[in-house]
């Protein structure tokens, strides 16, 4: 069962990283978060840890994403970012999948703070 659920994930991270936009984090700019929703899929204890201001926190590894991620408004850009990168390409690949834009912020938190754990 697992070898399905992890061709899949590649699947939609192929196909969603052709057609998502990426942005490094370092470029972004929080004016008008009106007219988009920051999206932070780092786990609660990261995100407690430090986030960028007015981001919302819906942890990749919950079994519930998808069905989390659903709920947030289809008109918006969603930004989105994790510590390192890699978390973020696969969670916008799966937002636009679902009909969203999704711009994946290159280099995640820990190029905004120096940090990046192993």
């Amino acid at each position: 069962m697992k070898k399905p659920f992890f061709t899949f994930v590649l699947l939609l991270t192929f196909l969603g990283c052709r057609e998502s936009g990426r942005m490094p984090i370092t470029e972004f700019d929080q004016q008008g978060l009106s007219q988009y929703t920051l999206l932070d899929v780092r786990t609660p204890e990261e995100f407690t840890a430090g986030h960028l201001e007015n981001a919302i926190n819906i942890n990749w590894y919950d079994e519930d994403f998808t069905g989390q991620v659903s709920n947030l408004p289809k008109g918006n850009t969603i930004y989105v970012y994790c510590q390192k990168g890699g978390r973020s390409a696969m969670a916008a690949a799966v937002l636009d999948s679902l009909g969203y834009r999704a711009i994946d912020l290159t280099g995640g938190y820990g190029a905004l703070t120096g940090v990046s754990p192993d």
